[in-house]
This record gives structure tokens, C-alpha cells and sequence, in this order.
């Protein structure tokens, strides 16, 4: 795992997602207000419409006890016509009606005197007391079958207040639910297309309110892949705040990895100086006692490069925003071992690079890795060292043949040990292997040997690509 890998695993399920987590909020609050809104009108309309009804049929019942005269008989009549046609059309949906209520003159007699609508039926009116002026609300069955809707009172006709009359309206009930249901269906509809305009409006505000997040994290991606070295840019007032203060860390960073370095080195020149003394000093005699100081020397140095390079490695696998190309390295490398093994007449060869590929992290560290590796393939080659990049998961992959004796696979892991030499004629300090697995690990790659097509040995260098 690489140790520049610093994002988290993503959380689960929508409370891991602050778009998420909006937005249900948001849609939530909106279906809930929608639903209590269309409630409340629908409730207010039906409620408003059954005012308007009863108080359409009061007016008509108000009519009727104008128009209704008793003659001298005791029957019941009307001065005229009543003014709403329906009233003479049979089966029209409103009807009027005449009941004589019983008392000690005489028995109760239900349809006196009626509307034509009602043609030959009779309402069957509930029984129940009514006081002078008082009026009643009933829902009772007309005479095709249909709901009704009625409304009475009781009159004294002046003429024999001892003979009160019950007067009916009455009026078809879907005269007043058809239009409430056409209301709330349009209600519903009108409800739906601004739900609709309100979730896209929600989604919207979500979208670009969190936009800047998004672009953060683009540019925090620049600044992880080394596109970028600070996030630039100006971000709501919201947000500025942190991009100043990663900024800032990330600058702090920087300036710690540069002192680090800079002491290293310091440190490094500090130590040398003395073991160069040393050496020389001990150069300069004989005898077993020169011959120890000699060896401890060399020990001490080999420590000191070990140790420095491995400490400047850390500190530049803790730096974010290192980006390296690496088709510039590997063609500097190739031409610097063709100086340098000059006089062998060796044949290097590099295949083409992918495009845009570059290795996360130094310069210094990558020309290091892989000049190791160069030079220890053109050391042993005979005659030819190819040299190729590959594309990988992330990664990216380097390997370089030589047509060499090779190497037992036995050996291919002693020899990345510290100060271990395949061969102790060969000229080296036996650090450079080493070095290189233990730089490529701390990227989060790898060093491996293999035998090679070509007769020799592979070495690959897989590390991540940026």
C-alpha cells in the first residue's frame, strides 16, 4: 500500500453522502408540505362548496315558505311557480316537498303538496323535532335512488298556525362531490408539476451549492498526482478557510522536507569528512591495526549512504504533488550509460514510453532507482541492454534486460541485502540493490529479478504512476 494514499474508504448508504443527505432532507420537507397544503385546500374547497350548497337550498327553502298559502280548506298551495326550472323537470336532482307534521288537530301527512320533480314519489324524511326557525341537515334517498342532500324547517301558516307544516329541499349530493373531485384531481395534478418543479429546483441548488466541493477535490487530486503543488483558485467563504489552511500545511510540509534534506546533507558532509581522514590516514600505514580502520571506515560510510538515502526517500514519499515524467529520465539514463560504458561497445535500446506516463514522486529519487538498475544490467551485459516501460494498475512498470550470465534464483533475493555482492570482483559497495527495493518500497512499489528473455537477468521496477 502506498504510503501517499491518505483518502478513506468511502462511508456506505446515503449518510455517507452530504448530496445525498440534502437532498432526502429537502425532498422530505417538500412532499410532507405538499401533502399537508393539498389536504388543507382540498378540505377548505369541500368545506366551502358545502356552505355554498346548503346555502343554495336555505334560499330555496326561503322561496317556498314565501310562495306556500293555506286556503280556507286547510290545503297547502303555491302563489306561483318557484323560480329554478329543475324544480318542474321529473328526475331533475332538486325537489321540494310539503309534509304535514301530526299534532293534537290531527295525523301527520307526508307529500302534501310536492315539487313535479319528484314526479309520484314521496321523500321519507327523517322524524325528528324542529323548533320554529330551526333548520336541519339531512342526507336521505331521492327518488331514483341517488343521494340527497336536504335541508327543513318548520311553518305556521297564519291561516292555521295549529296545523304546522315540515317544507323540504332537497338537492342531488353529486352536484356537490363531482366538483370537489374534479377540484382535487386538478389540485392533485397542479400539486405533482410544482413537487416536480421543487425536487428539480432542490436537486439544482444541491448541485451547485456543492459544487465547489467537487472542484476541491479535483484540485486536491492535481495536488496528490503532482499536477499541482498548492490548490489555486478562489472558493466560497465557506470553504476558503480550509484551502488556506491545507495551503498552508501543505507549504509547512514543504519547508520541513527542504530543511530535513538540508541537514541530511549536512550531516552527511559532517561525517564524511572525518571517515575520508580516516581513510586516508589509515591509506598511509600498515599493519593489522591500519587494516581495521580501513574496514570500520568503510563500514561507517556505507551506514551513512544507506541511512541518508532512506531518510530523503521518507521524507519525499510524505510530500504530496510530486510528479515525475519519466520518459525524460530513462532517455538521460540510457545516454549517460553509453558515456559511461563507453569502451564496451554495448548496444542500449529503449522502446517508446506510454504517453503521459510519470512516476508520484522526486526526481532525485527515480534517476537514483533506476540508474542503479541500469548500471548494474550494463556491468554484466555483453553486448545488448533493452529497456521498456509498461502501463499498470495505477502503476507503472520499468524492466530491464541484459544478456548477461545472469543470476541462480537462489541469489535474486540475497543480494538486495545490505552489502551483499553477487560477485565481490566486481567493483561496488553491494548498498546500490538494497537501496533501490528499499526506495521503491517506501512508494509503495517493488523490486524483482527474474531471468531474462534475452539470457540474462530482468530486473522490474513496478512504482506508482501519477
Amino acid at each position: 500500500m502506498s504510503a501517499t494514499n491518505l483518502t478513506p474508504p468511502p462511508a456506505g448508504g446515503w449518510r455517507g453522502s452530504l448530496r445525498l443527505r440534502l437532498l432526502a432532507g429537502t425532498l422530505a420537507w417538500i412532499v410532507a408540505t405538499l401533502a399537508v397544503s393539498g389536504w388543507a385546500l382540498a378540505q377548505l374547497f369541500g368545506q366551502h362548496l358545502t356552505r355554498q350548497f346548503e346555502a343554495e337550498l336555505s334560499t330555496h327553502l326561503d322561496q317556498l315558505a314565501a310562495n306556500l298559502v293555506v286556503d280556507a280548506a286547510g290545503a297547502p298551495a303555491l302563489r306561483g311557480p318557484l323560480g329554478d326550472p329543475r324544480f318542474a323537470r321529473p328526475y331533475s336532482g332538486l325537489y321540494w316537498q310539503a309534509d304535514r307534521l301530526a299534532n293534537d288537530a290531527g295525523p301527520a301527512e307526508r307529500g302534501v303538496l310536492r315539487a313535479r320533480s319528484l314526479w309520484d314519489a314521496v321523500l321519507v324524511v327523517p322524524a325528528d323535532a324542529l323548533a320554529d326557525g330551526e333548520r336541519h341537515v339531512h342526507r336521505v334517498e331521492g327518488p331514483d335512488g341517488e343521494p340527497l342532500r336536504m335541508i327543513e324547517r318548520v311553518l305556521r301558516p297564519a291561516e292555521q298556525p295549529e296545523r304546522p307544516l315540515r317544507l323540504v329541499v332537497a338537492a342531488d349530493e353529486r352536484h356537490l362531490t363531482q366538483p370537489v373531485e374534479r377540484f382535487n384531481g386538478m389540485l392533485a395534478a397542479a400539486l405533482a408539476l410544482l413537487g416536480a418543479g421543487l425536487a428539480a429546483a432542490a436537486v439544482a441548488q444541491v448541485w451547485i451549492g456543492l459544487r465547489p466541493l467537487a472542484r476541491l477535490r479535483e484540485v486536491l487530486a492535481d495536488v496528490r498526482e503532482g499536477r499541482a503543488a498548492a490548490i489555486d483558485g478562489r472558493f466560497p467563504t465557506e470553504v476558503q478557510p480550509l484551502v488556506d489552511e491545507f495551503n498552508g500545511v501543505l507549504a509547512r510540509n514543504a519547508e520541513i522536507v527542504a530543511r530535513a534534506r538540508t541537514q541530511a546533507g549536512n550531516l552527511a558532509h559532517a561525517v564524511k569528512t572525518p571517515l575520508a581522514v580516516l581513510a586516508n590516514a589509515a591509506a598511509g600505514e600498515s599493519g593489522p591495526f591500519a587494516t581495521l580502520v580501513a574496514e570500520q571506515v568503510g563500514a561507517a560510510r556505507t551506514q551513512v549512504d544507506h541511512h541518508l538515502a532512506r531518510a530523503r526517500a521518507a521524507a519525499a514519499v510524505a510530500s504530496p504533488g510530486q510528479r515525475t515524467p519519466l520518459a525524460p529520465v530513462l532517455e538521460g539514463l540510457m545516454r549517460v550509460m553509453a558515456r559511461v560504458h563507453g569502451e564496451r561497445g554495448l548496444a542500449l535500446e529503449l522502446a517508446p514510453c506510454p504517453d503521459g506516463l510519470a512516476f508520484r514522486g522526486e526526481a532525485q529519487d527515480l534517476h537514483e532507482m533506476l540508474g542503479n538498475l541500469l548500471d548494474n544490467a550494463c556491468k554484466w551485459a555483453r553486448r545488448r541492454v533493452e529497456v521498456r516501460a509498461l502501463k499498470r494498475d495505477g502503476l507503472f512498470a520499468v524492466e530491464i534486460d541484459d544478456d548477461g550470465p545472469g543470476l541462480a534464483p537462489a541469489l535474486r533475493e540475497e543480494v538486495f541485502g545490505r552489502g551483499v555482492r553477487a560477485d565481490e570482483r566486481a567493483p561496488g559497495s553491494g548498498l546500490g540493490l538494497a537501496i533501490t527495493r528499499e526506495l521503491a518500497r517506501l512508494y509503495g512499489g517493488d523490486v524483482t529479478l527474474d531471468a531474462s528473455p534475452a539470457g540474462g537477468l530482468r530486473a522490474t521496477l513496478v512504482l506508482p504512476r501519477a
